[in-house]
């Protein structure tokens, strides 16, 4: 055989083998990633042949299917689609998301943990069934951050400080998943594509997946550096009615151009009463940008919460940092980017004796006989600041509430922590408003994050927009545990 056709004969060899290496790849090597993915058509055919496991909230039933007489058997219902689509996604003909996607093997009946039900079945006749997800979504709390927003643009997130439970998520505007669960394939492309195509971005959950400049409510992080690094809540800090900006001409003000303290010096905890920008600018350029970005990443910045069932924006405290761009981030401006998650997280901390616990959305699973298979353990992730940084923080935040910025939080009885935000992000637009925070101050069994996009229309600060919000979500989460 001459050489031109050994190497014919060689190249096709290694082509063949290369097929059956592919072949055997895609049929036993990625078989379990197949038969999961959710965007399989053949197997959204099967399973939306059988009836698929519920998705709940204590008693309130968030996702269920029931019997149709069409090809699929069983049609996908969500009876509170708007309240909830953005914990629950859709389940439809093309695909799937939130915790339909995510709990997919699940919800369908294919999970290893519900191996006995699968051989009970065989036995006795009856047709696969999934398993039902319950969620850890107290609905009266969810309910009243759904309220409190009024259909303005914006997101609230309430946990547990104690465990990490996500007891409310809330984004608007929101959809109707209903929509896309259609077995009309023409009808749930035309709802697609309006949804997708809306300028208000109905699909986005402005929770988890969207970041924004999280303004003055950064702060907190300032102040918690500023307190591990041996300033005192009453150490006089330098506090100008308005500071030049290192290496810039750039004169920052104070908001409104109030005064802080008598002009030049304000105590730590009446700067963050009253939200001085100067102060915490000059406390930023002291501890300098490393100081910053390391208490940050320890709240949880510049990472995402592993195995978190919903998708998730990473939060941003940026690196390489020259001075004017540090005080700029030391108040939460320049490119500082925050999810209402990760402040709920940071205010969560605090409130926790500076333990911060990871945050979760699914408290058990159930079998079709609804005995629990799976539950969550609470966790603990790290500990961002000491128990005293965190007492210290707490009395300041108290001071926010009782006398600052943040006095529309306020609830009768009851001691509240927080910290509002106004955070500018373009010229001539309205600001987004922040209010984050916990109760009672003292042993706290709700944390919460609130933004309004634009102020809801409106040139307003986050003590007049974004503090009612939160007042509303804590005072329901506060009823529910009574």
């Amino acid at each position: 055989m001459n050489t031109p056709v050994r190497k014919v004969a060689l190249a096709c060899m290694v082509l063949f083998a290369a097929l059956l290496v592919n072949a055997n790849w895609i049929q036993v090597g990625q078989v379990d990633r197949l038969k999961t993915e959710p965007t399989n058509a053949r197997q959204i055919t099967e399973r939306l042949e059988r009836q698929r496991g519920g998705i709940i909230a204590g008693e309130t039933v968030l996702a269920t299917s029931v019997p149709v007489d069409d090809e699929y058997k069983f049609q996908r219902q969500y009876p509170n689609g708007q309240l909830y689509a953005n914990l629950t996604g859709y389940y439809t003909l093309f695909t799937a998301s939130g915790l339909e996607r995510s709990e997919d093997v699940f919800l369908s009946g294919d999970d290893d943990r519900l191996l006995a039900s699968r051989v009970t079945d065989l036995f006795t006749g009856e047709e696969r069934r999934g398993g039902t997800v319950v969620t850890t979504i107290d609905p009266h709390v969810q309910q009243a951050a759904m309220d409190a927003l009024d259909g303005r643009r914006g997101a609230v997130v309430a946990l547990d400080p104690s465990t990490g439970a996500i007891l409310a998520m809330v984004t608007t505007p929101s959809f109707d998943p209903n929509t896309l669960a259609t077995h009309d394939e023409s009808a749930a492309t035309d709802a697609y594509q309006q949804l997708s195509t809306n300028s208000d971005q109905p699909l986005l959950n402005r929770a988890a997946q969207q970041t924004y400049p999280p303004g003055s409510t950064f702060k907190l992080i300032t102040a918690a550096a500023a307190l591990a690094h041996g300033t005192e809540p009453e150490t006089r800090v330098a506090a100008p009615d308005e500071l030049t900006l290192p290496q810039s001409t750039t004169v920052l003000p104070n908001f409104g151009g109030e005064r802080c303290g008598d002009g030049r010096t304000d105590t730590l905890t009446h700067a963050l009463t009253i939200s001085c920008n100067t102060a915490f600018a000059q406390l930023g350029i002291d501890l300098g940008d490393d100081v910053l970005r390391a208490q940050a990443e320890a709240f949880g910045f510049n990472s995402t919460i592993e195995d978190f069932p919903l998708q998730q924006a990473r939060s941003v405290f940026p690196s390489d940092l020259d001075g004017a761009q540090t005080a700029q981030s030391a108040i939460g401006q320049f490119d500082v980017r925050v999810t209402p998650l990760q402040m709920a997280e940071v205010v969560a901390a605090i409130g926790n004796g500076g333990v911060r616990m990871k945050p979760y959305l699914v408290s058990e699973l159930r079998g079709p006989d609804l005995k629990r298979l799976d539950h969550t353990e609470p966790t603990e992730l790290n500990k961002p600041v000491s128990p005293e940084v965190a007492a210290k923080l707490t009395t300041m935040m108290e001071s926010v509430v009782t006398s600052g910025s943040g006095r529309r939080a306020q609830i009768d009885g009851v001691d509240v922590a927080g910290k509002t935000g106004t955070a500018e992000h373009g010229t001539d637009k309205p600001p987004h408003t922040w209010f984050v925070g916990f109760a009672p101050a003292s042993a706290p069994k709700v944390a919460v994050a609130v933004i309004v996009e634009d102020g809801g229309g409106e040139f307003a600060t986050g003590g007049a927009v974004a503090a009612p919000v939160a007042k509303e979500v804590m005072q329901a989460a506060l009823d529910t545990q009574r």
